[in-house]
C-alpha cells in the first residue's frame, strides 16, 4: 500500500520517514474503538475506508476529554442508541443530556453538546462544518477538537496534537522545555512531519503509537516504529519526557450537603446553578464550597429538621480538593418541597460523582463510606 506524505523536498530524511513508518505501523496496530472506521474493521467487511460519520467523531471527541476510553466506551453506545442522530440530540431535553452524562465529569461538556447539536441542526443544517475555522465557532469546540474533527471526519490536513501525542512528539524530539510552555513547541513539530493526505489517520496512528506503545511509564521502544528517529530512546531518557511544570498543590474547599428524606424514602433533590461547577445537575441542597465553614452550617439546609451530622465525603476536582460534610433529617410534617425541587428514590438519581458518594454515605444504615 502506497502511503502518500506532504511533499518531502524540505524535509528532513527522518521527518520524511516518520508519516509513512506510523501509517504502515497503523494498519497492522490499530485499536479497534467503537467510534472508529479504522483499519480493523475495514478488512473485516473487505472494503476500503469509508468517509467517517462527523456526528460520531464529534461525540466521542466530546466525551473523551479528561476521561479514560474505557469509561467513555459503554458511555458512549447508549449515547447513540438513546440519540443516534444529531437532530435526536438536539431535539432532546437538556435535562435529558446531563442526566445521561452523569459520572461522566466536566459537566460543562454535556451542556455544550446539547448547544453544538442545537445549533448545527439549525445553523448548517444537520451537517458539521468541515474546516478547523468554521468547527471552532461552534459551541464546545476548541482549537484541539475543531483539529481532530477536521482531520478525522474530513482529512483535512489539521494538527491534532492531546495527551499521547504530545509524549510521542516530545520523546522524538527531546523537547527539554515543560508542559504546558512546550505545546506550540509540540505542535511546530508534529507540522515537521505531518502529511497532507490520510491526516485523520495519522492522528489516529500517533495516539494510540502514545496508548499502547510510547505509554507515560515503562515505554516498549523494541516496538516502536519510529525508535530509531526518537532523540530520547537514543539518549536512554524517554520516561523523562514530556517534562512537566511542578504543580502547585491543590486548594481545599468544604462545604455542607443536606439529605432530606420523605416517609417513602425518597432524598429531596434540587437543579444546580446552570452556571458553574456541576452547572444544571441534580444535587442535594447545600452551601457554598469555600475556604472555611463557620457557624451553624444547617440554617443553609432547606428547612429546619432534626439534622444529623452523617459523616464527610471527599472528591478531588481538577483545580481542587473538596470536603463534604452529610447531614441527614426526616422532612418535618407540613414540608413543601420548592419549584425547583423534586423527591427521587436515590436508586433512580442521576448524580454527578460527588453528589452520589454523598447520598450514598445518607442512605448507608451503618454510616459507613
Amino acid at each position: 500500500m502506497a502511503f502518500e506524505t506532504r511533499e518531502t523536498k524540505n524535509l528532513s530524511p527522518v521527518a520524511a520517514d516518520i508519516a509513512p513508518a506510523l501509517l504502515r505501523w497503523y494498519e497492522d496496530n490499530a485499536r479497534d474503538l467503537p467510534w472508529r472506521d479504522g483499519p480493523k474493521s475495514r478488512k473485516r467487511i473487505g472494503r476500503p475506508a469509508a468517509k467517517p460519520d462527523p456526528y460520531r467523531v464529534w461525540l466521542s471527541e466530546i466525551m473523551l476529554q479528561q476521561t479514560t476510553v474505557a469509561t467513555v466506551t459503554p458511555r458512549y453506545a447508549q449515547f447513540l442508541e438513546r440519540w443516534p442522530t444529531i437532530e435526536a440530540m438536539a431535539a432532546a431535553p437538556m435535562d435529558e443530556i446531563l442526566g445521561q452524562w452523569a459520572g461522566l465529569g466536566y459537566y460543562a461538556r454535556a451542556r455544550n453538546l446539547h448547544k453544538c447539536a442545537a445549533s448545527v441542526t439549525r445553523d448548517h443544517g444537520g451537517n458539521f462544518p468541515d474546516t478547523e475555522e468554521a468547527l471552532r465557532k461552534l459551541p464546545g469546540i476548541g482549537d484541539y477538537t475543531a483539529a481532530a474533527i477536521a482531520a478525522i471526519a474530513f482529512d483535512r490536513p489539521a494538527i491534532v496534537v492531546d495527551g499521547n501525542i504530545e509524549r510521542v512528539v516530545s520523546r522524538l524530539f527531546s523537547i527539554e522545555t515543560p508542559l504546558p510552555a512546550a505545546k506550540s513547541k509540540i505542535k511546530d513539530h508534529a507540522r515537521d512531519f505531518w502529511p497532507k493526505k490520510r491526516a485523520g489517520d495519522f492522528a489516529q496512528s500517533l495516539m494510540d503509537l502514545g496508548a499502547v506503545v510510547c505509554r507515560p511509564k515503562t515505554p516498549l521502544c523494541h516496538a516502536c516504529p519510529v525508535s530509531k528517529h526518537c532523540a530520547a530512546f537514543s539518549a536512554g531518557r524517554a520516561e523523562e519526557f514530556p517534562k512537566r511544570a511542578q504543580k502547585k498543590p491543590r486548594p481545599k474547599r468544604v462545604g455542607a450537603v443536606f439529605a432530606l428524606k420523605n416517609s417513602m424514602g425518597d432524598i429531596l433533590f434540587e437543579r444546580r446553578p446552570e452556571k458553574g461547577l456541576l452547572g444544571g445537575m441534580q444535587g442535594l441542597p447545600g452551601t457554598a464550597w469555600t475556604e472555611t465553614l463557620n457557624g451553624d452550617v444547617t440554617v443553609d439546609a432547606p428547612v429546619r429538621a432534626r439534622w444529623r451530622h452523617k459523616g464527610e465525603v471527599t472528591h478531588i476536582f481538577t483545580h481542587f480538593h473538596l470536603t463534604l460534610d452529610v447531614y441527614v433529617a426526616r422532612a418535618p410534617k407540613g414540608f413543601r418541597r420548592a419549584t425547583d425541587q423534586l423527591w427521587i428514590a436515590p436508586k433512580h438519581a442521576r448524580l454527578p460523582s460527588v453528589m452520589k458518594k454523598a447520598v450514598e454515605l445518607a442512605t448507608d444504615k451503618e454510616g459507613k463510606q
